[in-house]
């Protein structure tokens, strides 16, 4: 396994409370520049290799958002573009007004990447962290131009467990959407 992802895999996203929200923290630390990241955050090539949707709209902050998943019966979800600001915050919101936010901070010759989910329901944080968990791993191998080793669902499966454990019951009451092939 990467060694990237090794690491990854022992720094978990932390689940806290804030302003009345539930909110996944994951920080990784990439061997990339921000211009890099920032590019495989923003570009469609790249969010096609990682990100769990395509996203349409322009990138500029108060633009409106269009994510499609590829898999059957999936829902087309809106979201609206908040931040904009190349290479260091990317921001929007999108289904029922969940909020993710991307942050880069130059480190040597790498980047720190914070990544922040927000949303409403705690039982849904262990299955949504295992989701951005496991598109933090394909992208790790992407910037690093590697294939990945499994398949994208066969990782959310394993890490899926992590988090039942490492966020607890109450973490772990909503499982995959019917759409997602784990449904």
């Amino acid at each position: 396994m990467n060694p990237n992802v090794e690491q990854a895999e022992r720094q978990l996203g932390d689940l806290q409370q804030v302003e009345g929200r539930w909110q996944l923290r994951f920080v990784r630390r990439l061997q990339h520049p921000p211009e890099k990241v920032w590019r495989a955050l923003t570009e469609p090539e790249h969010l096609a290799v990682w990100f769990p949707s395509t996203v349409e709209g322009e990138r500029t902050a108060g633009a409106k958002l269009r994510f499609t998943f590829p898999f059957d019966d999936a829902p087309v979800m809106d979201g609206e573009m908040v931040v904009y600001e190349p290479p260091s915050v990317l921001e929007f919101t999108w289904g029922e007004g969940d909020l993710l936010r991307f942050e880069l901070q130059p480190d040597d010759d790498g980047t720190v990447l914070t990544l922040l989910d927000r949303f409403d329901e705690q039982g849904r944080a262990a299955r949504d962290g295992a989701g951005w968990h496991a598109s933090l791993d394909v992208l790790t191998y992407h910037l690093a131009g590697e294939p990945t080793p499994w398949p994208p669902d066969e990782r959310w499966s394993h890490v899926n467990q992590l988090y039942i454990e490492h966020l607890g019951p109450e973490a772990s009451t909503i499982g995959p959407p019917n759409w997602h092939p784990e449904g």
